[in-house]
């Protein structure tokens, strides 16, 4: 608790009572609470509002049953989860994870980063996450449908385009975003666009959304070399992850002339000293649905196949850390630094544990916080949904430039913030300033709610 302004204390210990067991929720809330010192001291009215408080405690969460059958006809039970964090905004955004590890503890720690992400993308959109402890691998299509139809049918009554606009997430793709509108549609006989966000292309969706999340972090990443002068030109760089928002922030990496020399999922890591193949990766990941030794397998040479130790330890002068929540800790970040990384741009939600912050802070690395360097994704969403709203499409080109100008304004919004708040070059402590004062000031514009 030292690290927290004295008048933040009893709020923190209000959040650790009245919500145990919950460590990623605490964690998350910690690191928003540990940047506000400077702005209580100068602006004490924010604790004496309790907007703090207020800004703690989600407006709604939902916990509900979700039976299925699978393919062998036998009964099936995970549970689903939406917590409607903050809707100051606009309606609740955020995404669904299915995945054994979601409890109600991950998806408050998602929602609640989700809030200070959407408020700094400057679009008009509230903070929410949701999901399931269902565990899609191995699972058939039908199985996938069927569970889906099932989340569905629950989670409808709360959802609307202008109340609550879910979106994927870890193990909720195109696919699964399908099969949810379409049971939504089913149910409601409506043909609401705006309800779901990461639709296909034919069917309401939008240019660049499968793209956003890794090019964002990219262009975040870009716009801190830009600052300092410098470009990805010849840079080497690491992408933890596979899915779609390592895919995409390695192929934005290779545009702008970086090599990205490792990826990896939960069964190891690969090495590529001529640059990741990204069509292989797609074939492998996208299409195939194959672990990423079937990579190393299928390009040869001198690419390998490690199944111990840590992607971390592969030097890099760029490290995107794109897998999931706290993968690299104060080991890994010391053997990044040790190696000579410079910026680490978040592509996960909070990938780096407090301890690896510090570290880098110590070293002089660059931390890109997920809020700010992964906001790409909910800013497309956004335009995704007001695309449906004008029953408009627009072009990838036009979608790009949109989101690349979203993120530019982000970068200078954390910059300029964290000048003002006496830590230059913070990100961090800018992004969560940032996005908390203009969060508080609406939530206080419209009274005691």
């Amino acid at each position: 608790m030292s690290e927290l302004n004295p008048k933040l204390h009893d709020i923190y210990d209000e959040v650790l009572r009245r919500n145990p067991g919950e460590a990623e929720f605490h964690q998350a809330v910690f690191e928003v609470l540990s940047s506000l010192g400077p702005v209580v001291n100068k602006h004490p009215e924010y604790v004496n509002s309790a907007v703090i408080r207020r800004m703690c405690e989600p407006e709604r969460q939902i916990i509900f049953r979700v039976p299925w059958l699978d393919d062998n006809g036998a009964v099936q039970i995970n549970r689903g989860f939406r917590v409607e964090f903050n809707s100051a905004l606009g309606p609740y955004k955020g995404g669904l994870r299915f995945h054994p590890s979601v409890y109600l503890g991950i998806v408050k720690f998602l929602g609640f980063e989700q809030i200070f992400k959407n408020s700094l993308t400057g679009l008009p959109i509230g903070g929410g996450k949701g999901g399931s402890d269902f565990d899609p691998k191995g699972r058939s299509d039908n199985e996938i449908m069927r569970f889906c139809q099932s989340f569905m049918t629950e989670l409808y009554r709360h959802l609307g385009e202008y109340t609550d606009v879910p979106a994927g997430d870890i193990g909720v793709g195109g696919r699964e975003i399908g099969y949810l509108f379409g049971q939504y549609k089913r149910i409601t006989n409506r043909y609401e666009s705006g309800v779901l966000t990461g639709k296909g292309l034919t069917w309401g969706g939008s240019q660049v959304r499968t793209e956003a999340t890794g090019y964002g972090a990219v262009f975040f990443a870009d716009e801190i070399l830009k600052t300092a002068k410098d470009s990805f030109e010849g840079k080497r760089a690491v992408v933890s992850g596979s899915g779609n928002v390592a895919i995409y922030a390695i192929e934005k990496i290779h545009q702008l002339g970086g090599t990205v020399v490792a990826c990896s999922d939960s069964s190891g890591y690969i090495v590529d000293e001529k640059g990741i193949d990204l069509e292989l990766l797609k074939e492998i990941k996208e299409v195939k649905r194959e672990r990423i030794e079937a990579y190393a397998k299928a390009r040869g040479g001198t690419t390998r196949f490690v199944n111990d130790g840590s992607i971390w330890d592969v030097p890099c002068q760029i490290a995107v850390p794109s897998a999931t929540q706290n993968e690299l800790d104060d080991s890994h970040a010391a053997s990044l630094a040790r190696n000579g990384c410079k910026i680490v741009a978040e592509g996960a939600n909070m990938p780096c544990t407090p301890a690896a912050v510090k570290l880098f802070s110590e070293a002089g690395v660059t931390v890109a916080p997920g809020k700010a360097a992964n906001a790409g994704g909910v800013a497309t969403s956004a335009l995704e949904m007001q695309q449906n709203a004008s029953r408009d499409s627009w072009s990838f080109e036009y979608t790009e430039q949109r989101l690349a100008a979203i993120m530019q304004s982000i970068h200078h919004r954390c910059l300029v913030t964290a000048d003002e708040y006496g830590a230059p070059g913070n990100y961090i402590l800018g992004a969560n300033i940032a996005g908390f004062i203009q969060v508080a000031d609406a939530m206080t514009a419209l009274g005691l709610i």
